[in-house]
């Protein structure tokens, strides 16, 4: 195996079906690994792994289910979703050996998705917001939660 693709999904961290550190060991660095809890990135060869996390699919998601008020979820919504992150890795991204763009990114990582899928449900005729915004990452992007607080004092 070249690059093994290692999926450990379950919750909690203490159920999981392995740690990143035992995924890269095994694998001697070569694992593409990604996870649903959340594990700091391990230093193999002296080389920095940073596992992937599903909570990159999540917030996009629901925005865009609730931004074009979806009246159901199909499957096609996921992979729109997944597409529309998949998007977003570049090249040196995989050459660090990541399977996602930097979290640090995550607020338009989640505009870009929830744009997909709002699309993705306009185009399924499951939306019943009227009429469909022309520029839907604008879109998803005005309806994001911004925490930013007056100064009382």
């Amino acid at each position: 195996m070249r690059m093994p693709i290692i999926l450990a999904l379950s919750n909690p961290t203490s159920q999981a079906e392995c740690t990143a550190e035992q995924a890269y060991t095994w694998s001697k660095g070569r694992a593409v690994f990604a996870t649903g809890s959340p594990f700091d990135p391990v230093e193999y060869n002296g080389k920095i792994h940073v596992p992937g996390n599903n909570a990159y699919i999540f917030p996009g998601f629901g925005l865009g289910v609730v931004m074009s008020g979806a009246i159901r979820v199909h499957d096609d919504m996921l992979l729109a979703a997944s597409e529309a992150l998949a998007q977003q890795v570049t090249q040196e991204n995989f050459d660090k050996g990541l399977i996602y763009p930097p979290f640090s990114n995550i607020r338009k990582i989640s505009a870009h998705i929830a744009a997909n899928v709002a699309a993705k449900a306009y185009e399924l005729g499951l939306a019943s917001r009227r009429p469909r915004p022309k520029d839907l990452v604008k879109c998803a992007e005005s309806c994001m939660y911004s925490p930013i607080y007056r100064n009382y004092r």
